[in-house]
């Protein structure tokens, strides 16, 4: 595939590894015109490449690239590590209309040290969550033939997601999908070589991933996406 984004710049990379060693306000503030023009300029502009290629065969993710990307300010409320910015430029594509039904999605990071790209459901709400497994009940073995894909797994390997140790409350412990309920997030995964984040390499590669998880990504959407008829109204 002909690479429509040449790659970040090298000051990308510079801008980052600075960030790292210097993870203050007081140093990202005289150097916040660097981050727009190195990082956040070209990150849009990937995204939007990305956006081209997703209308091919995921056109309901298409998403404005300043949705798409997130903010480098980190959220330090609830951490332990009060760092003020991100050491990476990352992206999530949503699927449009799906506002508040807990759909998966695609995504990628940058830094200085890796390239994740990814997709798929992550740490849903719970009525997301008992949705998704009794869809992966009564079609489990759908779910298997798409892990199965040799392309997927060449790419990602296994699904990830954190798992319970027993059946989930109400599901029968000898189901034959239970390596499957009892996960608590379903999405693929892969790193890497960050090595071509600067060269155009890098947007082919997240396009050959993004394709090879979206049967993942409409399968496990699907029962998220059923929306229950409205009453009749009553005269």
């Amino acid at each position: 595939m002909p690479s429509v984004f040449p790659g970040f710049p090298g000051e990308m990379i510079q801008f980052l590894r600075g960030l790292k060693r210097n993870n203050r306000r007081d140093w990202f503030q005289p150097r916040k015109h660097l981050y727009e023009q190195h990082v956040k300029d070209p990150m849009l502009q990937l995204v939007d490449a990305l956006n081209a290629e997703l209308a091919k065969f995921a056109p309901d993710f298409v998403t404005d690239p300043k949705k798409a990307l997130f903010r480098i300010y980190r959220d330090t409320r609830f951490s332990t590590d009060k760092t003020p910015y991100k050491t990476h430029v990352a992206a999530w594509f949503s699927r449009r209309g799906s506002e508040g039904l807990g759909t998966g999605g695609y995504y990628f990071h940058v830094s200085v040290d890796q390239i994740e790209i990814a997709g798929g459901i992550y740490h849903p709400a719970p009525e997301t969550m008992l949705k998704v497994r009794t869809h992966i009940v009564s079609t489990h073995e759908e779910l298997r033939r798409i892990l199965a894909n040799k392309k997927s797994r060449t790419l990602f390997g296994d699904l990830q997601g954190s798992e319970l140790s027993r059946a989930p409350k109400g599901f029968n412990p000898d189901d034959p999908a239970l390596d499957l309920i009892k996960k608590k997030d379903w999405f693929l995964d892969a790193s890497i070589d960050p090595g071509i984040a600067t060269t155009p390499k890098l947007y082919p590669a997240i396009v050959e991933r993004f394709r090879a998880m979206a049967p993942l990504i409409e399968y496990l959407n699907r029962p998220l996406l059923t929306r229950k008829k409205s009453a009749p109204e009553l005269w």
